[in-house]
């Protein structure tokens, strides 16, 4: 796997890694289901609930890698661009840059 120096150069790999759009979709529910966990606990001040947060996050993730993708998840080698390259692809699934 390469060296990345900057999340710019990660993110066209971290892309090609979710090619599946089974996989993308998977990592957009998860994605919002995290979004939805987290109003719920700032809301009703159960701060608790933030526990499911990556249980539910990576769980979606990484169904989506090893049942569709066939492939490692990037996160165990790149945990915070991957983290970022979450979020920007959701954003860019939710602004139709990418599709779903």
């Amino acid at each position: 796997m390469a060296t990345y120096q900057s999340f710019k150069e990660f993110y066209p790999f971290y892309l090609s890694q979710h090619a599946n759009t089974h996989c993308r979709r998977l990592h957009f529910i998860g994605s919002s289901i995290v979004l939805c966990i987290f109003i719920y606990a700032m809301w009703t001040t159960s701060y608790i609930t933030l526990l499911y947060i990556p249980l539910v996050g990576y769980g979606f993730a990484w169904l989506g890698h090893f049942v569709f993708e066939k492939n490692k998840p990037a996160t165990f080698t790149y945990p915070i661009y991957s983290l970022i390259g979450d979020w920007v692809m959701f954003k860019d699934m939710l602004t139709g840059k990418i599709k779903f």
